[in-house]
């Protein structure tokens, strides 16, 4: 049974601001090898609400990472899952614009809350945030070198028109040291209080998307 939604919202409902930071696995980080992804998410506060685990097999994570199909459990900290995130296997290359990335977010897991969806673009990263109709709602429109060298690197969250931007999803740089031993990101996602709860949910899920897309195998880019 699955916590009632209203209850399960009260936390969006209140936040412009999400912390996401990956937790470090200790075996990936001393052998290099790829484990499934754990994320926390967080309040501005630096509290813990949420924690969450990517699922997949080590098929997918040797061979087609970061291209890798999941499925992304998010629980709250009594272990009820609250968001499920779903990622087939599809392509990023813009030869191929009809077999781009697209996302699924479910909250409650069974109900989807809407969709992230990659658009072709010959130069820089572009997504469409859509509701559970399939409706677009924002864009997010990346930068044109995603190196983050020396500091945060940002997604601009914009209104359709891709004019006025309403918010954004920044990958912090957390510095040489840590890049290099364990690849660890650590994620903020700024949107407007009011902003629907549902699609709030749904911009998680293009966090991780972003996160595997331009982070998993990179020093921050490099």
């Amino acid at each position: 049974t699955y916590p009632n939604p209203t209850i399960l919202f009260i936390f969006f409902k209140q936040l412009d601001q999400i912390i996401i930071h990956q937790q470090v696995e200790l075996l990936e980080a001393i052998l290099g090898t790829e484990t499934c992804s754990r994320y926390e998410i967080k309040n501005p506060l630096g509290q813990r609400v949420y924690f969450a685990v990517e699922e997949n097999g080590c098929f997918d994570r040797k061979l087609c990472s970061p291209l890798r199909s999941f499925t992304i459990s998010i629980a709250d900290n009594a272990g009820r899952e609250v968001i499920r995130v779903l990622r087939p296997l599809r392509c990023t290359s813009c030869c191929f614009p009809c077999f781009l990335q697209e996302l699924e977010v479910q909250s409650p897991p069974g109900t989807v809350a809407g969709y992230v969806v990659q658009n072709w673009d010959p130069f820089l990263p572009k997504f469409t945030i859509q509701n559970e109709s399939k409706e677009d709602v924002l864009k997010i429109i990346g930068p044109y070198a995603t190196c983050g060298c020396f500091g945060d690197v940002d997604f601009e969250v914009k209104a359709l028109d891709e004019m006025t931007t309403i918010g954004k999803i920044s990958k912090y740089w957390s510095g040489f040291v840590n890049n290099v031993f364990t690849n660890t990101a650590n994620f903020g996602i700024q949107v407007p209080v009011d902003l629907d709860v549902r699609i709030k949910a749904v911009m998680i899920g293009a966090c991780f998307l972003i996160d595997l897309m331009f982070f998993e195998n990179s020093l921050d880019g490099l």
